[in-house]
């Protein structure tokens, strides 16, 4: 039986917790350690989990005998540092969506990982999703192509609330982080470049500093376009909704769900061994390692959406 990889979760938070779900359902992988903000409930956390370990410092996890790997999902303005610091370390990472919050750190992150050459994955779930795996075989399959996608990100959070109703220690972003799902799906889909983009966003809020509303377009190289529509204005229903407008069909994702254009749900629960993104996603990190390979959604396969997000950056910020 293979040695079992040695893992550490820094972000005893909401999404932090759906990774230790997952990796409950995963052979061969042991988390040793817990990073949290606040030490008491990272170590009950700790305690619910089974892990032995627990600090608010992602140095002490660092230092750890026998570890091999972290997943960051801490706030996300420590990102990119914290995956340097991981790749620095000798330890493999996965940091969740967003990679940074600046194309600057985002390129960073991917200079010293060509270094350090360790797997390096970035969390761009949909990628995962059984309902867009489905989608993206049939494109490999050349049984479909898009012409169209048409995306819509709606959320009602006009105070800083995370997923659970507790207080954020950050604020969450509508360009680097919701619209970063979509700009890399899109393109992923296309298997095609994004050539041009187009961004407005609404007012910003006078207490969180964000805009709250914004529209975004995208056209691939091989012509096939998007329409992006984000909200924290929205109060329902919520989430984010894909309607695929190809050559051969239409298909609409509703998280893992998928129906046609008729409304008819498509059976995609033997996709993938899972119908939970999140496991895929933390499984195809630890076969990479495993198989000394590049994993899907690495930093570099993801930095093409982080260098749209920042030229949509500057044009929001010359308007």
């Amino acid at each position: 039986m293979a040695k079992p990889i040695k893992a550490a979760l820094a972000g005893a938070g909401a999404f932090g917790l759906r990774h230790l779900d997952a990796i409950k359902e995963i052979d061969g992988v042991e988390v040793i350690s817990l990073v949290g903000r606040e030490l008491d409930k990272t170590k009950e956390a700790a305690a619910k989990y089974g892990v032995g370990h627990a600090t608010t410092e992602l140095a002490d996890t660092l230092k750890l005998p026998g570890l091999d790997a972290v997943i960051l999902a801490a706030p996300t303005q420590m990102h990119a540092a914290q995956s340097i610091q991981c790749l620095d370390a000798g330890k493999h990472v996965q940091v969740e969506i967003r990679l940074s919050d600046s194309l600057k750190d985002a390129e960073a992150v991917l200079a010293r990982q060509k270094e350090v050459s360790l797997a390096a994955m970035v969390g761009h779930t949909r990628r995962f999703n059984p309902s867009h795996q489905y989608v993206h075989k049939r494109i490999l399959a050349g049984a479909f192509n898009i012409q169209q996608m048409d995306v819509q990100t709606y959320f009602f959070r006009r105070t800083n609330m995370n997923a659970l109703g507790e207080p954020r220690s950050w604020t969450d972003h509508l360009l680097w982080h919701h619209a970063a799902h979509t700009v890399d799906l899109f393109a992923y889909q296309c298997r095609s470049p994004i050539v041009k983009a187009n961004a407005i966003e609404g007012p910003v809020h006078p207490t969180l500093g964000i805009a709250m509303d914004m529209s975004i377009q995208l056209k691939a190289e091989n012509g096939a376009i998007c329409t992006l529509s984000l909200s924290f204005n929205n109060e329902g229903p919520l989430g984010t909704f894909f309607r695929y407008i190809g050559d051969t069909a239409t298909y609409i994702a509703r998280y893992d769900d998928l129906y046609t254009a008729k409304d008819e749900k498509i059976d995609v629960s033997r996709v993938d061994v899972s119908m939970n993104g999140i496991e895929l996603q933390d499984r195809e990190f630890f076969a990479a390692i495993r198989e000394g390979r590049e994993p899907d959604a690495s930093v570099a396969q993801v930095i093409p959406c982080y260098r749209v997000l920042g030229a949509l950056e500057k044009q929001l910020q010359a308007r």
